[in-house]
């Protein structure tokens, strides 16, 4: 029997992650871009890893604004959210040579948000079959990059 080891998921399947006021709002209130995983800020919008990612470069692109639907985030927001998605998009293939590329918003529970009150971009690399039978079947991610790995990688590629 094989075992993998994913410590760090604990938080998500218990529950325990979940805090009482907005992460996405928060995040960015903390001095240590290292500890909230914050890869870039920009003016209206700044750039996040996935603490639970689906694959290694996993990030999303959050706005600042406290908003809980795309129609109500005002154009400059939008342009910035577009903007860093495209500069995502060159770090991702720099950075981890994908065969292509995730990008899209889940607006409200329905819609499967995690994060309903508050829009986000996913933007993330795909290879041709990641999704093997472990993640199928299993409904188990294997990650072959700790978090704070990728994100020095990432912090190190948005430097102009």
């Amino acid at each position: 029997m094989d075992y993998l080891w994913t410590p760090w998921r604990y938080a998500y399947v218990s529950g325990t992650h979940k805090t009482a006021g907005c992460i996405f709002c928060d995040a960015p209130k903390e001095r240590d871009d290292s500890k909230t995983l914050i890869v870039h800020r920009g003016q209206h919008c700044y750039v996040i890893l996935n603490a639970f990612p689906y694959t290694p470069g996993h990030v999303m692109i959050v706005p600042y604004a406290h908003l809980d639907e795309l129609q109500k985030l005002p154009a400059e927001a939008a342009t910035e959210m577009m903007t860093l998605s495209q500069r995502m998009e060159s770090v991702l293939r720099e950075l981890y040579h994908p065969d292509g590329i995730n990008l899209g918003m889940n607006i409200g529970k329905a819609a499967g948000a995690g994060i309903a009150g508050h829009i986000h971009m996913h933007i993330l690399p795909r290879w041709v079959a990641d999704a093997n039978f472990v993640s199928v079947i299993g409904e188990t991610r294997i990650l072959p990059e700790m978090l704070d790995v990728t994100w020095k990688r990432m912090r190190s590629a948005f430097k102009p």
